[in-house]
């Protein structure tokens, strides 16, 4: 009788409300196969989210990684959003369309600016000059593609000249996942005294010769 009254109990849960993960045992009722504890579930969404960076994280692409179900990772997600709201975590999840992502808090964006505004004794490291010109020449133009030219990761220096205020998010790419679109900003023409982009130097021209050899002859 009491096993019967808990099937009951699973199936008005299940289809009535969203299920209450934290109660472990709810939980590997409903997903036997694959289940990952509460705790556990969530530091790796926190990881996933940290790794991601702006391009953020959709509950599709979590649950293929955790291999557990979509509407558990809703409510994962869900509960962490909560979690961080609280006055003393500096950072907060966001959930834009569907997709998930790490984002500094108000109250950190003036510490942040003061942090990375630019001085005259301040330069740039090259690393930041050349993810600078990039953008500039190629802009609007995604991390993904900045990462391709330059061959290493750019999330960070990203969110740094963009917290310098030398770059800004200009909209979103048609390509496959919406990737966020950079370009520079005025304050990055006001630091380099330029007044338009077109007097940035020109690229040198290559030419495009074929040839099997691998050194010069």
């Amino acid at each position: 009788m009491d096993e019967e009254k808990k099937e009951i109990n699973l199936k008005i849960v299940t289809e009535q409300k969203p299920v209450q993960l934290q109660d472990p045992e709810l939980a590997k009722a409903l997903y036997p196969e694959g289940y990952i504890e509460t705790g556990m579930a969530q530091a790796i969404l926190e990881g996933l989210l940290f790794i991601v960076g702006d391009e953020g994280l959709t509950a599709e692409q979590a649950a293929r990684s955790l291999e557990i179900p979509e509407e558990r990772v809703k409510q994962l997600m869900d509960d962490l959003q909560v979690k961080y709201l609280d006055d003393q975590y500096g950072i907060e999840i966001a959930n834009y369309g569907g997709t998930y992502r790490f984002l500094s808090k108000a109250v950190v964006h003036p510490y942040a600016k003061k942090l990375f505004q630019l001085s005259k004794t301040t330069t740039l490291s090259q690393a930041a000059l050349e993810t600078l010109a990039i953008i500039a020449y190629k802009q609007p133009i995604t991390r993904v593609e900045i990462e391709e030219i330059r061959g290493v990761g750019a999330d960070m220096m990203l969110r740094k000249l963009e917290a310098r205020d030398l770059i800004r998010v200009s909209g979103r790419s048609d390509a496959p996942g919406r990737p966020i679109l950079y370009e520079v900003t005025d304050e990055f023409m006001d630091s380099f005294k330029l007044l338009s982009l077109d007097e940035l130097p020109a690229l040198p021209q290559f030419e495009n010769e074929e040839s099997d050899e691998l050194f010069d002859q």
